[in-house]
């Protein structure tokens, strides 16, 4: 296995990315109401009374800022240009600030409550916009929720961040980010995606006490998200850290990998560069010892000993990064051949060469699952986007 051999597939993933974003250029913009349309089924259909959510609306304004940064495309900069303003002027709670969760289809509030994964992609998303077109807006809306987490949600005692609280900060009994989501007040994915919008946000803004909760998070993976022997994510907990799940999600292992790496990457801190570089290998690692199929595709879980053997979209697409993530710190080939693996396994397996964009998920035949949604709440082009995005840029700048 060689770079040069890797290299010669970057006109693939090229035609890939315009095909995910024309795909989501010429289906998803809501002409009726504004903004995207909530949900596409599995079948190709919009459907217009599905509720819009922050999360998606947020990934839909950064990918295609990213993709902006990117290729400089007008196109791409109109649809990121649609995603600011329907963002900051329907989602955006005018009087208490942040991101409400949930909008109906015509742009009135479903539901208001305030998740801290919906403030982290918020950021994320504005400071791309930012990066994009320099608008001071943008970067203010991003800075304001970083002062809205670190007000609200940041435990001042134990450290770390709490999942939810209400359109007026006040505390909630459910603070789930979704129905399959157990009930605890910390969790790895919530903190997971503070680390990278804070990450994109220091990009734009090198502020000393972003900084400093930059720092404060990656000593949190280390000391109490990331398992000290098995070196897996462990997923939700109490208030003092005490962990509440024995559940592995194989794709949030390799995604926290690069992640990590990413963060002490751009906050140049020397200590922490070295520490993640040692935890992001040990992740790998252990991601490709127990998570990968014998074909180079990633498991979606494994719980209480049982298995989850489908293929879910986002985990193959962070699959890619996070082991080629793994290559560029140790020159392994290893590595490089399962970030080839996994793309393999996207090009036969997901992407729908029928319909566009990827399927949610196939079983471990490779058989499509065509019941969940094309593009709706969860599904989004974040994962695919950013993953053709990093895997172009990385190659690019290896040597031969």
């Amino acid at each position: 296995m060689s770079i040069q051999r890797f290299k010669s597939l970057l006109p693939h993933f090229r035609t890939e990315l315009r095909s995910i974003l024309d795909f989501w250029m010429h289906h998803m913009p809501d002409e009726e109401n504004g903004g995207f349309w909530g949900e596409m089924d599995g079948k190709g259909s919009i459907r217009k009374n599905a509720e819009k959510g922050a999360v998606l609306n947020a990934r839909i304004l950064w990918t295609f800022s990213a993709a902006y940064n990117f290729a400089a495309n007008p196109a791409y900069l109109e649809m990121a240009s649609r995603a600011f303003h329907y963002l900051s002027s329907h989602f955006w709670d005018v009087e208490n600030g942040g991101l409400y969760w949930s909008l109906q289809a015509n742009g009135k509030v479903k539901n208001s409550r305030k998740q801290a994964y919906a403030q982290g992609f918020g950021m994320y998303a504005f400071a791309e916009y930012y990066r994009a077109t320099q608008n001071p807006e943008s970067l203010t809306y991003a800075q304001q929720l970083y002062g809205l987490l670190e007000k609200h949600f940041k435990d001042p005692e134990y450290r770390g961040y709490i999942e939810a609280l209400s359109d007026t900060w006040a505390p909630l009994t459910d603070m789930r980010l979704s129905e399959k989501d157990a009930n605890f007040p910390k969790s790895m994915n919530t903190h997971l995606h503070i680390i990278e919008p804070y990450t994109n946000l220091y990009r734009v803004w090198p502020d000393a006490a972003l900084k400093k909760s930059i720092e404060d998070l990656l000593a949190i993976f280390q000391d109490h998200i990331v398992h000290p022997t098995t070196h897996h994510f462990q997923l939700f907990f109490d208030m003092d850290w005490t962990v509440r799940s024995g559940i592995v999600s194989y794709g949030h292992d390799i995604e926290g990998a690069w992640l990590l790496n990413e963060a002490a990457h751009f906050i140049q801190n020397k200590a922490w560069q070295q520490r993640m570089q040692t935890l992001s290998i040990q992740m790998a690692d252990t991601t490709m010892a127990e998570g990968l199929d014998h074909d180079g595709s990633l498991f979606y879980e494994k719980e209480n000993g049982h298995l989850d053997t489908d293929k879910h979209w986002w985990p193959q697409a962070e699959a890619m990064v996070g082991f080629l993530d793994a290559y560029q710190q140790s020159k392994q080939v290893k590595y490089l051949l399962a970030a080839e693996k996994a793309w393999q396994f996207i090009s036969i397996k997901l992407v729908d060469r029928d319909k566009g964009e990827w399927y949610w998920k196939v079983d471990r035949n490779g058989v499509p699952d065509a019941e969940p949604p094309k593009a709706g709440f969860w599904k989004c082009p974040y994962h695919n986007t950013r993953a053709l995005i990093e895997v172009i840029n990385r190659l690019n700048a290896l040597e031969e």
